[in-house]
């Protein structure tokens, strides 16, 4: 069975990574009749593609600065930054075979049988964050009027910023897609013409106390799916640094396991494969590997240019507060 870890070690770009992985890989779906590894082949040509041909991203991170340029102008008094990435190599594996593992699981548990090789497809056709783009807002305390807190005026702004984004987007080539959580709790305020659109992890928070706005859009000058994220700097320390980020790995691991125990080994070959290649993914020690413009002292101090594990930056903005008097006029 092929998987990316025997592909970390020869100095090699990440390019020539997926690339040797993709080839790889087609030559033993066709050899063994898998369309799974066909489909997986694919989706790695997908991310190269990205990489390699990112023209359209100029005209993408223009139409993006449109809105950030509207911010500064709307909201002088608060700081605030505009990130966006393509999602990194082994990130991508990981949720790529998450998917497999995680859907075969539920179906089987619901159904007591396997899913069928096009329900499976099917439910593989969940990318949408390939690209992502990631706002975090911040108020400075000396804007603050008496009897406000900081965390209600941030949440109240980063939702009117919420409630602009989707009808400004729609008017520069992007088209908002339904959420997918369509049982969720909604929040007062967000408008009832946006509400649909996002996946409220604010108003529905996650046990590990994950919290932030997401909406997804498809740019059709692009042809691509993007992912937005909304969050005040309390919300994305708590997700990126914080409990969130190591609870939910731990959990993530109890979970699979649990999946793991509940399917029978060699039952199914699409669990059996996805399952072995996320737990290697796991055990990773990122100090031993030699892929070019990447270095790692251990698992949390790393120096990633090339987008193998962090992601590749494609837009960098920021915002500082304009102190002025100091005061909300």
């Amino acid at each position: 069975m092929n998987k990316l870890n025997d592909y970390l070690y020869a100095g090699d770009t990440v390019l020539k990574i997926m690339q040797r992985y993709s080839e790889d890989l087609k030559k033993s779906a066709i050899a063994n009749d898998n369309p799974i590894d066909l489909w997986h082949c694919n989706f790695l040509l997908q991310i190269a593609e990205l990489l390699q041909h990112n023209d359209f991203l100029a005209s993408q991170s223009q139409r993006i600065r449109e809105f950030y340029k509207l911010m500064a102008t709307d909201y002088p008094f608060l700081a605030f930054t505009f990130k966006g990435r393509i999602k990194s190599l082994i990130r991508a594996e990981a949720k790529f075979n998450g998917y497999i593992v995680e859907y075969i699981y539920d179906y089987y548990k619901n159904c007591g049988d396997y899913p069928s090789l096009p329900e499976l497809k099917n439910a593989l056709n969940r990318f949408r964050d390939l690209i992502a783009y990631r706002i975090v807002i911040s108020l400075p305390k000396c804007h603050l009027k008496p009897g406000q807190t900081i965390a209600d005026e941030e949440i109240n702004y980063l939702y009117d910023v919420a409630n602009k984004l989707p009808g400004f987007l729609e008017e520069r080539g992007f088209t908002a897609e339904l959420s997918a959580l369509s049982d969720q709790k909604k929040s007062l305020l967000l408008k009832e013409n946006v509400g649909p659109y996002y996946r409220d992890y604010i108003a529905n928070a996650e046990a590990s106390g994950y919290r932030s706005l997401h909406i997804t859009f498809y740019d059709n000058i692009a042809r691509c799916y993007v992912e937005v994220q909304l969050r005040t700097k309390e919300m994305d320390d708590f997700a990126e640094i914080g409990p969130a980020n190591h609870l939910g790995y731990e959990k993530r691991q109890e979970s699979e396991r649990a999946r793991r125990a509940a399917i029978p080994q060699g039952e199914n070959i699409y669990f059996d494969e996805a399952y072995e290649r996320g737990i290697c993914l796991q055990q990773l020690e990122l100090a031993k590997l030699d892929v070019n413009m990447f270095s790692a002292m251990d698992n949390s101090l790393i120096n990633d240019g090339c987008g193998l594990f962090r992601g590749r930056l494609i837009l960098p903005y920021e915002h500082l507060s304009r102190f002025q008097n100091d005061l909300i006029d």
